[in-house]
């Protein structure tokens, strides 16, 4: 991938940085390619792009749409596609790789990894993608909450906890983790608060309680607090 200045956003909304005008066929061969993070074979593209046309008929829309790409975003190499920009994927995934790794996050790589890729599209060749790297964030932004409570950024270990369990509400370690931050920072309330409505979504959608070691957290700030009950 060549460093030029340019950026395809993919983690959230699609965005091209310098903005330009992309028709939806230079949209959609901006953000397979960035996606992939490596040259792609043409057949591949067209295969995976327009999966239920012919092959002929695939790769004259491949063409096409690649004559609708802005001059200098794509390049090729033999047969093989090449994006002439940075794709924040790589960023984002190497920020989750630095949070598994035990480290701290800043606000904006917390931020950076609290949307999914594409929201919205369902294709073929992004939903893999998409499964993929929510699981990776949500780890990652719970991994960041345990690391920033040990060191005491609880703010910042909030955020992150809070982001992990608004991409999966069900999850009760990433619940956990924002309790014990909610709770380090002396917040009994917001401890509560989130404890309650995770209890409920268990009920709701899955007819079971919180696991024992988080019931039994609560159960002591419940008693320590009477006014929380």
């Amino acid at each position: 991938m060549a460093l030029t200045g340019r950026i395809v956003a993919i983690v959230g909304r699609l965005g091209v940085y310098p903005m330009v005008r992309l028709s939806l066929p230079a949209r959609r061969i901006l953000a397979y390619l960035a996606l992939r993070l490596e040259p792609v074979p043409r057949p591949f593209a067209s295969a995976d792009l327009w999966p239920d046309s012919p092959e002929e008929v695939g790769r004259a829309n491949l063409r096409r749409a690649l004559w609708n790409t802005p001059t200098g975003w794509i390049t090729s190499r033999g047969d093989e596609l090449i994006l002439n920009a940075s794709s924040d994927l790589a960023r984002a995934e190497a920020v989750a790789a630095r949070a598994l790794g035990g480290e701290e996050l800043s606000l904006d790589e917390i931020k950076l990894l609290s949307s999914d890729i594409l929201p919205g599209w369902h294709e073929e060749w992004v939903v893999p993608a998409q499964e993929r790297f929510r699981l990776l964030r949500i780890q990652a932004l719970e991994a960041a909450c345990r690391t920033m409570i040990g060191s005491g950024q609880l703010a910042l270990a909030i955020q992150a906890g809070a982001a992990a369990l608004a991409a999966e509400p069900l999850r009760e370690s990433a619940a956990e983790a924002l309790i014990e931050a909610h709770l380090a920072q002396s917040n009994r309330f917001e401890a509560m608060r989130c404890y309650r409505s995770l209890e409920q979504r268990l009920k709701v959608e899955l007819g079971v309680a919180p696991q024992a070691s988080l019931a039994s957290l609560m159960a002591s700030c419940q008693t320590a607090s009477p006014m929380l009950h």
